[in-house]
């Protein structure tokens, strides 16, 4: 719910929903917009909607306008819906009325089918309320913390104390055993969540202690209402809004209410995992070394392919291998050849192999479609959308060209190529269903002054990238090579992250990953060497600059730095040659592509896996 009037829509469901009434024509005395209260009359499949809910809709009407007028001090619309799912009434209740905010009874003891649905994917930001035994509304509890439901949870208290003149308390709870830096973190928090308060007859209240649970238990049974902001959960938990939350649904003899916002409620909405739960609780560094323990493989393990075409068999599964391209006719047939001759022809592992051009001067194409593959050029590629230069761009092209469950992406310049590039991507994806993204590593050889040295490939690994991921996401730092560009991922999480267009794409991949879906569904693979040309220093410059941008444009998106408003594009290269000295213009600008499944053409295609509908589109820009 943002700054705007609300716009508040109570579904009538379940036997109590008076509380839930009351507290939307709270909200909307409070801060102006209009409340709905809507039933949804449930159709068959099989039947006309209008023939099968006339009769229903007339009794309806009547029984929403005696609830509407249970509290005449709020004014309160009626709405009647058909639908052949009260689910998707609701959700079309909500976008016809651009509602912002839905308050729904709630009743933790039971499994409600309907509530769940809500809550997993909510058509907007959501307020779950279990009614108390008390009918007075004297005191009202906000348990303060950071999270993405706070200004929310606080529009909700205060509303609810104006509306009965209550004391509202705002509680801190501080644990003993949180670090300095901890304690003032969350003190910030707290303190910005304070300066937003307007109502008078407000209370704060800290207290330090061993278990937040206790103080909650013990302060909620003090109060008549406690709003909370939802928890962190993934699809593991068996609580709706989070164990606490819900702990206290069920055990406060108080009214409860539990916000959430219409983002997915997730670990990684606090800038955390979404399987480490309470991870404020552990240090990340055990968070890391767990992942590094249980989330790296070695492509030995998956030597065996006739048990990974079994296992892609058994799941029904497809597996498309695409290579980029940029002028790499030295090596491109090798990699073919092999992949090919190990992966299609002698075991059915590969269902699909391209290979995906960036317009190549030298024999490139020829040479690939020589070996009976087939050549795409990114920029014919979703022309309507424009082209911008950059492996990034090929990459989230080559996903609307492949077809498979499973993509694999292997890079075109491997002298030492072998079949394990592959297989060793796609064995842990065949072999863990939670895992949605699998990145390589190997050792990386530099040659020299035409000296081969075992190690020192990598310089834009070690010197940029690792550095900034130790700095600002450290639960990727257990990752040995994040800008390797040997990957693999599950067509519905790879379609549903944006992509950057140039040197930044593996960076951006891996911060969104790991925000939409959680560290845990991350992993990484020992190849054991990789041997490919090196690249000048001039060349590892440009790429660490753009990966710079990469970070720094996430940095800002969650709002956890400030930047200037356009941050700069041109970067100067100094030349060097025995006789001058002179700086060289780049203009080098990292470019960001929406998820692809957001696009109608995508979708048309039959592709996506996840549907556009239930993952967000990220602002992304579309070349001309």
């Amino acid at each position: 719910m943002d700054d705007r009037p609300v716009r508040v829509l109570v579904p009538a469901v379940g036997k109590a929903p008076g509380v839930a009434l009351d507290l939307a024509g709270a909200l909307v005395q409070c801060y102006g917009g209009e409340g709905t209260v809507l039933s949804v009359v449930e159709v068959p499949g099989e039947r006309s909607l209008s023939e099968g809910a006339l009769g229903v809709r007339r009794r309806r009407r009547t029984l929403l306008r005696r609830l509407a007028e249970l509290h005449p001090q709020h004014e309160m619309r009626t709405a009647v819906r058909t639908a052949h799912s009260v689910a998707q009434g609701i959700r079309e209740a909500v976008r016809d009325a651009e509602a912002n905010l839905l308050v729904l009874p709630w009743r933790p003891n039971r499994r409600e089918e309907l509530t769940e649905q809500l809550v997993a994917d909510p058509p907007c930001d959501v307020t779950l309320v279990r009614p108390g035994s008390a009918t007075e509304r004297g005191s009202v509890l906000l348990p303060v913390r950071g999270g993405p439901h706070a200004e929310l949870a606080l529009k909700v208290a205060e509303a609810a104390a104006r509306s009965h003149g209550a004391t509202l308390t705002l509680l801190h709870v501080a644990l003993r055993r949180w670090s300095a830096a901890r304690r003032e973190q969350e003190d910030r928090y707290c303190e910005a969540i304070r300066r937003q308060v307007t109502y008078e007859r407000t209370e704060h209240l800290q207290i330090e202690a061993g278990s937040v649970e206790d103080v909650l238990l013990d302060q909620g049974g003090r109060h008549d209402l406690v709003v909370m902001g939802a928890a962190a959960r993934d699809d593991t938990s068996p609580s709706l809004v989070g164990r606490i939350p819900e702990l206290m649904a069920r055990r406060l003899d108080c009214t409860v209410a539990v916000v959430q916002t219409h983002e997915p409620v997730t670990v990684s909405s606090f800038g955390l995992s979404s399987t480490d739960h309470e991870v404020h609780e552990r240090e990340i560094s055990e968070v890391v070394d767990r992942w590094f323990a249980e989330s790296t493989f070695h492509s030995h393990e998956f030597r065996t392919l006739s048990y990974l075409v079994e296992l892609k068999e058994r799941q029904g599964r497809t597996i498309s291998l695409a290579l980029p391209t940029l002028n790499e006719e030295k090596t491109v047939g090798n990699i073919i050849s092999t992949l090919k001759e190990a992966l299609v022809e002698r075991v059915p592992l590969v269902d699909e192999l391209i290979v995906i051009d960036s317009r190549s001067e030298d024999r490139t194409v020829e040479i690939a479609t020589e070996h009976g593959v087939r050549v795409y050029q990114h920029p014919d590629v979703l022309p309507q959308y424009g082209s911008y230069r950059g492996k990034g761009e090929a990459l989230w092209k080559s996903l609307h060209v492949t077809s498979g469950d499973i993509v694999v992406w292997i890079d075109s310049d491997i002298t030492g190529i072998h079949p394990k590039f592959a297989y060793g991507l796609i064995g842990p994806l065949l072999t863990q269903p939670s895992l949605g993204f699998v990145k390589g590593f190997y050792r990386r050889p530099l040659n020299l002054g035409g000296e081969r040295l075992a190690t020192g490939g990598g310089r834009v690994t070690e010197l940029t990238a690792r550095p900034l991921i130790n700095l600002f996401y450290p639960q990727l730092s257990g990752l040995v090579q994040p800008l390797a560009g040997e990957m693999a991922g599950r067509r519905e999480v790879l379609e549903a992250v944006p992509f950057f267009t140039g040197y930044g794409v593996e960076t951006g991949l891996l911060i969104d990953i790991l925000e939409r879906f959680g560290l845990r569904s991350i992993a990484q693979t020992d190849l054991e060497e990789r041997v490919h040309r090196n690249q000048s220093l001039l060349s590892l410059s440009k790429m660490a600059f753009a990966i710079v941008q990469v970070v720094m444009q996430r940095l800002a998106r969650a709002q956890r730095v400030e930047l200037c408003e356009q941050m700069n594009t041109s970067m100067k290269l100094i030349h060097y040659s025995p006789t001058e000295l002179f700086l060289e213009v780049k203009e080098i600008e990292e470019h960001e592509r929406p998820p692809i499944n957001t696009l109608p053409e995508y979708r048309a295609d039959g592709r996506s896996r996840s549907g556009a509908d239930r993952v967000p589109a990220a602002a992304g820009s579309v070349a001309q």
